[in-house]
């Protein structure tokens, strides 16, 4: 009888073991099921279609590249900033202002592989227990909570400086 219970143990033990080793070290902290369906916001244009005056202008499709209705959200932020897209590398003259203000402290060029590279160190070290990742659990929320930004109070902050902010729904029974 305890020489089957041991077995059984065993089992499970070398069972929990393979699946936290299973992977391709990269942790999945947002563990959803989705469908193989197709996605309907990847076939929509972003943009109104509209029917060139010249048809022989437009050029030559390439695999993989642009179209006139992708969406552009490197020029779209320029434009919402105050900026002009499309300019020939460099920062144009009229957006020198902004690049200095949003540069005073320093410019570090490598900042996305930097991110990069800490935000995967982060989700290693917060990957979850066993058996969330056997059962694939959802454990995002989790991984980043003491990064989370707490609405209320600074909403509540900017109230107390004087800032007119925008209504706010009230905190939630439970909400830190």
């Amino acid at each position: 009888m305890q020489a089957a219970r041991g077995k059984a143990f065993i089992a499970v033990a070398t069972l929990l073991v393979l699946a936290g080793c299973a992977g391709n070290g990269t942790p999945q902290l947002m563990n959803l099921r989705t469908g193989d369906g197709p996605d309907e916001f990847a076939i929509l244009p972003s943009k109104p279609l509209t029917m060139p005056a010249d048809l022989s202008t437009l050029p030559e499709p390439t695999l993989g590249g642009t179209n006139r209705t992708d969406a552009q959200p490197f020029d779209d932020a320029i434009v919402a900033l105050g900026g002009t897209p499309g300019s020939a590398g460099g920062i144009p003259a009229g957006d020198s202002a902004l690049y200095n203000h949003a540069a005073r402290f320093g410019v570090d060029g490598g900042i996305r592989a930097t991110l990069a590279s800490e935000d995967l160190n982060w989700r290693r070290d917060n990957n979850g227990r066993i058996l969330e990742r056997l059962l694939n659990v959802n454990v995002y929320y989790k991984a980043y909570r003491k990064q989370r930004l707490d609405q209320q109070a600074e909403l509540a902050r900017w109230r107390a400086a004087g800032v007119k902010t925008p209504s706010a729904p009230p905190r939630k029974p439970g909400e830190e």
